[in-house]
């Protein structure tokens, strides 16, 4: 599974941005696919994942939605009332398990997401 994120960008706090995720591959309606972020010097963390469900992580729960297209291999990620906190790289990612994991079994190039206040 290859995987490309895009829609990242420059925001203020309020405001609201919306990723997309494409993946190629047969099988990508057999894995959960989800959402990490990085910033620097600090350990990726989970953001969102989604197979039949949903599940978020409780710093953004409420602000952010995860959705899929499988039929076009599609994931996105809305997110509202971005806070500077967000400001991270994002990362799409397809994991056999799920919640998906930090080290997902794929993961792409990432996607910058800056918050100013």
């Amino acid at each position: 599974v290859q995987l490309q994120a895009s829609g990242g960008g420059l925001v203020q706090a309020g405001g609201s941005l919306r990723l997309s995720c494409a993946a190629s591959g047969r099988t990508f309606d057999t894995y959960a696919m989800g959402w990490l972020r990085q910033t620097p010097g600090k350990d990726r963390e989970f953001v969102a994942a989604i197979r039949r469900s949903t599940y978020y992580a409780g710093s953004v729960k409420g602000r952010f939605t995860i959705s899929r297209d499988n039929a076009k291999n599609m994931v996105y990620l809305q997110m509202n009332d971005l806070k500077p906190e967000d400001t991270a790289v994002y990362y799409c990612a397809a994991d056999r398990a799920y919640p998906i994991r930090t080290t997902p079994d794929y993961w792409g190039r990432g996607t910058l997401v800056t918050v100013s206040s």
